[in-house]
């Protein structure tokens, strides 16, 4: 099996996979409306998450040395259990990423227009009312940006690690690098200062555990434990690389770009008097309608959609190498390359007919509240409850530089695990 030739290279594949979305129109919503009190419970979140929770999905993926459908298998093996269990249990996780990947290459292609229209100038002339109006409203308002997404991320599965981590050690420091100059940018900006004290502030009537349960949430998506995506990434890595410290180094870089968009996105809307928005109005509406009213808006917006689809692309190709992986594993006579292709042609052929957002918005909506919280919650439950204990902790010590025993797995089973599915019960019922 092909490996990471580097930790820097695991770690930007790994940071690929969690930088998404939800860093920068949800993250940045979140702060916007939490303030402080949210920041803090945030990073408490992302350093528990990422301690036992990714270090466990990073750990079974290379003890198995596959994706999903083998890490499940070899979970319920190692306690002799019937591995076809494992198999079962391990369908909704693989089924909810592909779903998610349909629908994410859907706000990729949105992305990828939008970059397109800022190169053209289009986007700054235009009433951005109604240029979002014909870009979500719609059929087949993005098919060849979406077919250029398909293509791109196809480019970059094709050798499997080695061309996934190549990508990604270019993708992920230009997403940083590009989003910095924008956030430099703001600074110049009149009474930015106001949307950095906006962002810190200590707002009383948010110190309740509504806050605390969005910083929670947030951190979870926001790491990308699915029960299924990081598991590849671990797969793909040396025995002798330290799990916890890559873990902990993802996190953080993870927060950092979390961080960088939500200082180029909140001072934006407090300087221009912007109403509160999350999710495709931030990216599509809000962000626009600024970039067309500061000095030198078109090149600040190529460069803020060039960045955001590097996030995006960077996503989608560990969603497609999970797939694919899993099938190959599972098929041992199968054409990865078709197999690779045929998912390429599904994922397009059904996201072309739900790129209008009144398709779009419901379908995530029922993956992020229903199918992804439950798979990860499987993931959780099988790898501190049914994998064997000395496996999974011998796994974390392999080339760690230092070793971890009771109390790191005690902190996965009896703290992780619930407040995982606490997250799943939350998201489901509220």
């Amino acid at each position: 099996m092909n490996k990471f030739s580097s930790r820097l290279g695991f770690i930007l594949t790994a940071v690929g996979s969690a930088v998404g979305m939800a860093n920068v129109w949800g993250f940045p919503y979140k702060l916007q409306e939490g303030g402080l009190f949210f920041l803090i419970s945030y990073i408490f979140f992302i350093a528990l998450f990422s301690y036992v929770g990714l270090s466990s999905e990073f750990a079974i993926g290379r003890i198995a040395e596959t994706g999903t459908i083998g890490s499940y298998e070899k979970a319920f093996e190692s306690k002799n259990k019937n591995k076809k269990i494992g198999t079962f249990i391990s369908m909704l996780p693989l089924f909810g990423l592909v779903l998610l990947t349909i629908g994410y290459a859907v706000v990729v292609s949105y992305i990828f227009k939008a970059l397109f229209d800022s190169v053209t100038g289009s986007l700054m002339t235009n009433d951005v009312s109604i240029w979002y109006e014909d870009l979500s409203n719609k059929d087949y308002s993005v098919w060849p940006f979406h077919l250029a997404v398909i293509i791109l991320t196809l480019i970059n599965c094709l050798g499997s690690a080695k061309t996934l981590e190549k990508s990604s050690k270019f993708m992920m420091p230009a997403f940083f690098i590009l989003f910095l100059v924008i956030a430099i940018k703001i600074i110049t900006l009149p009474n930015a200062l106001e949307g950095y004290k906006y962002m810190f502030r200590l707002d009383y009537d948010h110190l309740n555990i509504e806050t605390l349960v969005s910083a929670m949430g947030q951190a979870f998506f926001s790491l990308s434990i699915t029960g299924s995506a990081m598991m590849i990434c671990g797969a793909y890595l040396h025995k002798d690389e330290d799990i916890i410290y890559s873990s902990k180094m993802t996190g953080l870089l993870d927060t950092i770009a979390a961080m960088v968009a939500a200082l180029v996105m909140i001072p934006s809307v407090v300087v221009f008097s912007m109403d509160q928005a999350g999710g495709p109005g931030l990216l599509f509406q809000v962000l626009p309608t600024i970039l067309q009213n500061i000095e030198g808006g078109r090149f600040f917006a190529i460069i803020l959609y060039l960045a955001v689809l590097f996030a995006g692309i960077s996503s989608l190709q560990i969603m497609f190498e999970v797939v694919v992986e899993s099938l190959d594993y599972k098929f041992e006579k199968i054409n990865r390359k078709l197999v690779l292709f045929v998912l390429a042609f599904f994922v397009f052929v059904v996201g072309i007919n739900i790129e209008k957002i009144s398709l779009w918005g419901p379908f995530m909506d029922m993956i992020s509240i229903y199918i992804i919280p439950i798979g990860a919650m499987i993931g959780a439950v099988t790898w501190f409850y049914i994998l064997d204990k000395k496996t999974l902790v011998d796994e974390i010590n392999s080339g760690a530089s230092k070793k971890y025993g009771d109390t790191w797995y005690n902190i996965g089973k009896y703290i992780y695990t619930p407040l995982v599915i606490i997250i799943c019960i939350l998201t489901i019922f509220m």
